[in-house]
């Protein structure tokens, strides 16, 4: 079987990017899914290759399944446009265990993600997907898809200045007690990391999330996992995956990580009127007045990098990173370092291009979003609440342009 090498594409990305004027540095892409306008000219052919690997349909020949949720990664990151989150249609499903105040990611069942096709050669084998939600399962939820865009600045912020934001025994007194999430890739000899990536907080590394992903969503086998994943916890009958293994390499994997690290970060939308740019600022201070602030930081700062659009910027993602408990009401998936209830603050950049909102996707306006918040966040839902109704609107109109 061919390893994933897709060497003639990168022969067209780099015809692409030698052909192109180097831009300004602006802060910001303008365009939603554009690079960062400086990259250097072997920077933008990675991130052009990595992009054709992301978009690209994966052939059982290459490696697909045995079993897989989607044929591309592109699949499941669509709104607006490659790179973006996913569509309500089309959710993972996760089962986890939550007992004794562990969780339990199921391993022994074949993991805490449901894979829901099957490949023709494991088809012919009289395996019927998608897989079952193992009985042992305390709960399962169906998520879309998370952008991926501006995560490259997102992994660069120094780790010192997000743990510098916890709070876990609420020792001011404000009602918020935001506390790391734990790293799970378990790299032998590594000292335990926080995580960053993920509702639940789960992975540090972008490297290492996009590696978990193309196994767990794909059915590609990686040099780090080099076995498919299993049937309910059963072995793939070795009919069913005739390719050798790896089935992506570490050149393949390090082209997705360049496209996604070098995928710009959202801006705000352009307000048109003076009277709306009032509107907004209004809003925003509303937003820092009634508390969201705190949990919702607008902005952070990467650290300093070898990689000129990664060093010493502004990252406004509207995150702390930390976890927050939500409340009661918002109880569902546990994480290996996250109880229920416990969230990474959502980022809020490009909300205006999300079409369903909180962990689940379970809701589909802003003001839905913001009565859901519960937990730590009591105080801003009541705070919102007990705003004037154009009040409320201005900051709706704030988020809108995020």
């Amino acid at each position: 079987m061919r390893t994933l090498r897709l060497f003639p594409v990168f022969c067209l990305a780099m015809v692409v990017a030698l052909g192109c004027d180097q831009a300004p540095a602006p802060e910001m892409a303008a365009n939603i899914g554009d690079p960062f306008p400086d990259l250097s000219e072997e920077q933008l052919g990675t991130f052009l290759l990595g992009k054709a690997i992301f978009s690209r349909l994966t052939s059982v020949e290459e490696g697909l399944g045995p079993t897989y949720n989607q044929a591309r990664c592109s699949d499941c990151h669509t709104l607006p446009i490659t790179g973006g989150s996913g569509e309500a249609d089309k959710t993972l499903g996760k089962v986890r265990r939550w007992e004794n105040g562990q969780c339990d990611l199921l391993e022994e069942e074949g993991g805490d993600l449901i894979q829901k096709e099957a490949t023709p050669l494991l088809l012919a084998l009289g395996y019927e997907p998608p897989e079952k939600n193992p009985p042992m399962a305390s709960v399962r939820i169906d998520e879309p898809a998370l952008a991926v865009f501006g995560l490259g600045l997102v992994e660069q912020i120094p780790e010192e200045d997000i743990l510098a934001l916890e709070d876990p025994d609420d020792a001011d007194g404000d009602g918020i007690s935001g506390r790391a999430g734990r790293d799970i890739s378990g790299h032998p000899g590594q000292e335990e990391k926080f995580g960053r990536f993920t509702r639940k907080s789960e992975w540090n590394r972008l490297y290492d999330f996009i590696e978990a992903a193309l196994n767990t969503e794909i059915g590609l086998t990686t040099p780090r996992a080099l076995e498919e994943q299993s049937l309910n916890g059963e072995p793939v009958p070795p009919e069913a995956d005739p390719m050798a293994d790896p089935e992506i390499d570490d050149r393949g994997i390090q082209l997705l990580y360049d496209f996604i690290r070098f995928l710009a970060p959202p801006a705000r939308a352009e307000i048109a009127s003076a009277e709306l740019q009032d509107s907004v600022a209004r809003g925003e201070t509303l937003f820092d007045e009634i508390g969201c602030s705190p949990c919702h930081t607008p902005t952070m700062y990467t650290g300093l990098n070898e990689v000129a659009v990664l060093s010493e910027k502004p990252v406004h993602l509207y995150s702390d990173l930390l976890l927050h408990d939500l409340g009661e009401e918002n109880s569902g998936m546990c994480g290996p370092y996250a109880l229920p209830a416990e969230y990474r603050t959502a980022w809020l950049w490009g909300l205006r291009f999300k079409k369903n909102f909180m962990h689940a996707g379970q809701v589909s306006t802003l003001r839905e979003s913001i009565e859901l918040h519960g937990g730590e966040s009591e105080a801003s839902r009541q705070a919102f609440r007990e705003l004037s109704d154009e009040e409320q609107a201005m900051l709706l109109r704030f988020l809108g342009i995020l």
